[in-house]
């Protein structure tokens, strides 16, 4: 079975650097393409690639992976893709919020691996909407699973655009079954819920946690085609409105949301949970923070 894990493990990690390398490559080419417009007379952004890596208590090594942020250009404020891969032995507080979880023998061997990929873009304009996506996978001796999912953030709510990401994402997801949108759809418009605000945190998208059918192969193709639908739901949004004029009103709303977007991953998140508890790098881990925001 060791043997097996191995190989899946290294699979999943793999996969989750491709997604993130296509994804890096298609960002860096809307700043080329972005030749009219606001901010089209700026150079073009391009991505800061820094190594990051964990060590555990005992100063061994403990993983790492890529941090990846591009800050200013053309069409981003900031967006991050980061990627990462980590291993070691959790700790008495993630043990038992994994026993809470139902993870069978966490407490007896606390061994862990968790690859993943993990996206935030901030835009320029308010009219582009900010996006949020991460797939990963989570192994102990006694479960894995896999997770993830991605969700639009638009300061100015356009139908169009909420009706086009969803239905990307059902497109990708109908395949592995019709009733799973519909699942993750109402799973993401729970987890992306504020409760101090009594609101979403934007239009929702899709989300799963703790993803184990029984059939590995069958969990990581779907994750893979969460990953796949990413781009094809959000590279039209931002082509159709990062043209458009906007005022201070346009960026103002822009701020306040982006307070909104804050507040959900610093109380909420359980991504930033993990990564601060199990002591990864803290600017990997709170990469997601936008750049400015305000609170009235």
């Amino acid at each position: 079975m060791s043997d097996v894990f191995d190989e899946r493990k290294a699979r999943a990690s793999t996969w989750f650097r491709a997604l993130r390398d296509e994804i890096v490559a298609a960002f860096e080419g809307l700043e080329d393409s972005h030749s009219e417009g606001p901010r089209s007379d700026h150079t073009a952004g391009r991505f800061t690639v820094t190594p990051t890596t964990r060590t555990a208590d005992d100063g061994s090594d403990a993983g790492g992976g890529l941090m990846s942020v591009m800050r200013g250009g053309r069409v981003f404020e900031k967006v991050g893709v980061n990627v990462s891969t980590v291993y070691g032995t959790l700790g008495a507080a993630a043990q038992k919020s994994m026993a809470a979880r139902g993870v069978p023998g966490i407490e007896d061997d606390p061994r862990f691996w968790a690859s993943g990929i993990s996206l935030v873009a901030h835009m320029q304009n308010p009219h582009a909407p900010a996006v949020h996506m991460n797939t990963r996978m989570f192994w102990t001796p006694g479960a894995w699973w896999f997770g993830g999912g991605s969700d639009l953030n638009p300061c100015l709510e356009y139908a169009e655009d909420t009706a086009h990401f969803h239905a990307t994402q059902k497109t990708h997801l109908d395949p592995h079954g019709e009733t799973l949108y519909p699942e993750l759809k109402a799973w993401a418009d729970e987890y992306f819920y504020i409760p101090h605000r009594k609101r979403a945190r934007g239009v929702g998208g899709i989300f799963m946690d703790d993803r184990n059918t029984g059939d590995w192969e069958a969990d990581f193709a779907l994750t893979q085609d969460i990953g796949r639908a990413f781009l094809p739901a959000y590279l039209p949004l931002v082509e159709k409105r990062r043209t458009m004029d906007f005022g201070e009103a346009e960026k103002d709303a822009q701020l306040v949301h982006r307070g909104l977007y804050a507040e959900y991953n610093l109380v909420y998140d359980r991504g930033t949970k993990f990564g601060l508890a199990t002591g990864h790098d803290p600017d990997a881990v709170l990469m997601s923070l936008p750049p400015l925001a305000k609170w009235v």
